[in-house]
């Protein structure tokens, strides 16, 4: 059984939640001032005892079915709006502002999840209302009909169309967070695409190289300690290469594998012909020509033997095109080796709905063409 002490601190955290879901805003709370339609009677007729027990009664019953309704669901919403058609019927004959009640319930019907069965909802409601209406005598019978004839499908419609507006809100902020948590799933993939091809050849490199020197370190010492220093080398240029993705984590922009290739080139003694536009790409596609712009440079400066490079980026047929042109050593395709960064490459461009393609003759041509509007 529980005491009192319970009791009071259960009401108190029942009172200190929102009575009404905070995404409806405040506003919902001041249409209960409508309520003051049942109070005007009053001015011209003074209540009973018993009477304004009642009204007040009625009030506090309304009140807590009004913000009930807002968290219905399912055949709660039906049995809110009967309740308030029924609340508005019993009230009819003393009080011919309970009309209020009927206009609320039509309210009430605009959260029944099929528009034409809220429709239906809201006419039907006002069809009890007229027969409510039968209960006044008089003239108080037009005091009665006018206000829920001229007002009550309104309400109900509007009600109905900002809750349909609520929805789609809703739906579409699922969306953007299924589409965010899809973007981190395909960061998550490229990142460790990038890292596979960064370290796959490296590694593999390196356990060959170990495996080698061990083999060597009983017959060959001098043979063995240059594997030794290859493995060196190997493992420190691999951290290097991871050093310099992480840098193109961190600033992966096209301007600064621009700047990062001018450097690359100018200290390889590589004359640098650039011609590149300005062009307004989608993050996706920047991000892929940025890493291209570092491959090919990187490609000409460890394998090229290059003395002048051609880089131009330009926007043709609604494609961005980037060219990369050396006079290295290269004079026919069948000396391209397609390593891990050349297929890790052409995987990204494919990705975008994009080609690239290689040539080689007056030393290598790389050419990529990716749709400038191309989402990842």
């Amino acid at each position: 059984m529980m005491t009192e002490p319970t009791m009071m601190t259960t009401l108190r955290h029942a009172l200190a939640r929102p009575w009404i879901p905070p995404e409806y805003g405040r506003l919902q709370y001041l249409w209960l001032l409508s309520l003051g339609y049942l109070f005007w009677k009053f001015g011209y007729v003074t209540p009973g005892a018993l009477e304004a027990a009642l009204l007040a009664l009625t009030l506090v019953v309304f009140v807590a079915l009004y913000c009930f309704s807002f968290w219905a669901r399912g055949w709660q919403v039906h049995a809110c709006v009967a309740a308030g058609c029924l609340l508005g019927a019993l009230w009819a004959r003393w009080n011919p502002g309970a009309a209020c009640f009927f206009i609320f319930a039509c309210a009430m019907c605009a959260r029944i999840p099929r528009p034409g069965h809220a429709v239906g909802g809201m006419l039907a409601v006002l069809a009890g209302g007229v027969a409510a209406s039968f209960l006044v005598s008089g003239p108080m019978q037009m005091v009665f009909l006018l206000p829920l004839l001229l007002v009550g499908l309104p309400v109900g419609l509007s009600t109905l169309m900002d809750q349909r507006l609520r929805d789609s809100r809703a739906r579409l902020t699922r969306k953007q967070e299924e589409v965010e948590h899809m973007a981190r799933i395909a960061e998550r993939e490229r990142i460790s695409r990038d890292l596979h091809d960064l370290l796959g050849h490296s590694l593999s490199t390196i356990a060959l190289k170990a495996e080698l020197a061990g083999k060597l370190a009983r017959r060959d010492l001098d043979a063995c300690e240059r594997e030794i220093a290859d493995i060196e080398a190997s493992a420190r240029n691999a951290l290097a290469e991871v050093r310099a993705a992480v840098t193109g984590y961190r600033e992966s922009g096209l301007a600064q594998a621009l700047a990062s290739a001018r450097a690359s080139l100018l200290a390889a003694e590589v004359v640098l012909d650039e011609r590149v536009e300005r062009l307004d790409l989608a993050p996706a596609v920047e991000h892929v020509v940025a890493l291209a712009v570092r491959e090919a440079v990187t490609n000409i400066v460890r394998h090229a033997r290059a003395s002048r490079c051609t880089l131009s980026l330009s926007r043709e047929d609604g494609h961005a095109v980037l060219r990369v042109h050396d006079d290295g050593r290269l004079r026919d395709t069948d000396e391209i080796r397609r390593g891990n960064g050349l297929a890790g490459m052409q995987e990204r461009v494919a990705a975008l709905g994009g080609r690239m393609k290689l040539a080689a003759g007056d030393g290598l041509a790389l050419e990529l063409q990716v749709p400038v509007g191309a989402a990842a």
